[in-house]
């Protein structure tokens, strides 16, 4: 009991120190001036938080932007205030839940038959929360990886019609501290299993490094294509919302006072999505708007290829 408590207090010693030196900057801004007249994105998890700045963001620059939320009244609520702040109605509200295949499957359908164009798709979405997906599926791997991997793949076809078009996944600098379990992934569907706080943030480092991997093999697929990629760090969390009440209650000070706000948050993003001449850096990470190098565990070719192929099996996509 002593050496558990003596680890984790060792975890958290580790892990506040790299966020402290990491994310307590202003840190810099996306400097494209670029117009999305005519262009269309996605963002998903776009009803808060960054990925709702990212959203009026994009519509200021004339992007018909497709707000991708589980919830339809937050979605509906969001897309009157993205209309507003970004003075633009091409803005369009569309029910994705992340941890729900049949939900994915529906709403990529749907796009694709009434959108015509799809030029940046922009992963944003995340939890950190136990539970299960409807699926069965562990709701930290299903949403912040699963969920993403198959909305990814079926959009696919309609990114490569319309090149050069991005794909930006949003991971987090918790990936450094995450691992791949795939005993537990085939014989759970889950990246970990537990309840407590410990295990929570583990399991949602392990999501983010999933992120990273992905985004490592989705560009070595990509190759040649005109369809490039990116993972990054924000710097911003929503994970304060998307957890249970006790750890809202220990993150709302670390959230307040070490992450940066929304429109520093989501500068990353932008600059992945909008930066000009930075398609030779597909696969690569990003944050404070800039390429960053990865520890070997997140650049693992065999991890990563691995990774895929569990993902397409579990998906349905074999």
């Amino acid at each position: 009991m002593i050496l558990y408590q003596i680890s984790t207090v060792l975890f958290y010693i580790k892990f506040f120190a790299y966020i402290y030196r990491h994310i307590v900057v202003k840190g810099k801004r996306c400097t494209s001036k670029a117009k999305l007249h005519g262009k269309t994105v996605i963002v998903t998890g776009s009803n808060t938080g960054i990925g709702k700045t990212t959203a009026i963001d994009l519509a200021q620059r004339g992007a018909r932007v497709i707000l991708a939320c589980r919830c339809k009244q937050r979605g509906e609520a969001a897309l009157e205030e993205i209309r507003r702040e970004s003075g633009s109605t091409q803005v369009v509200f569309m029910q994705l839940d992340l941890g729900n295949l049949k939900s994915i499957r529906s709403f990529a359908e749907s796009f694709l038959k009434s959108e015509p164009r799809l030029d940046i798709l922009i992963n944003n979405a995340g939890v950190c929360l136990q539970g299960q997906t409807e699926d069965g599926f562990g709701l930290m791997f299903g949403v912040n990886h699963l969920g993403h991997f198959l909305l990814t793949n079926l959009l696919l076809d309609r990114l490569k019609e319309c090149t050069p078009s991005r794909i930006i996944n949003v991971s987090s600098m918790a990936h450094n501290f995450g691992k791949i379990d795939f005993d537990c992934l085939n014989s759970h569907k889950a990246l970990g299993l537990g309840t407590s706080f410990i295990r929570l943030l583990q399991i949602y480092c392990d999501s983010k490094l999933c992120n990273v991997l992905f985004n490592h093999e989705l560009a070595k697929r990509l190759r040649g294509t005109q369809v490039t990629c990116y993972a990054l760090h924000p710097g911003h969390s929503e994970l304060g919302r998307n957890t249970g009440l006790f750890l809202q209650i220990v993150l709302k000070p670390i959230t307040t006072f070490f992450f940066k706000n929304t429109i520093q948050g989501c500068q990353t993003t932008l600059h992945c999505a909008l930066q000009e001449g930075i398609e030779p850096l597909s696969g690569r990470y990003f944050s404070n708007c800039t390429v960053r190098d990865l520890f070997a565990k997140a650049r693992d070719d065999a991890a990563a290829k691995k990774l895929w192929e569990i993902s397409e099996r579990l998906c349905g996509l074999v």
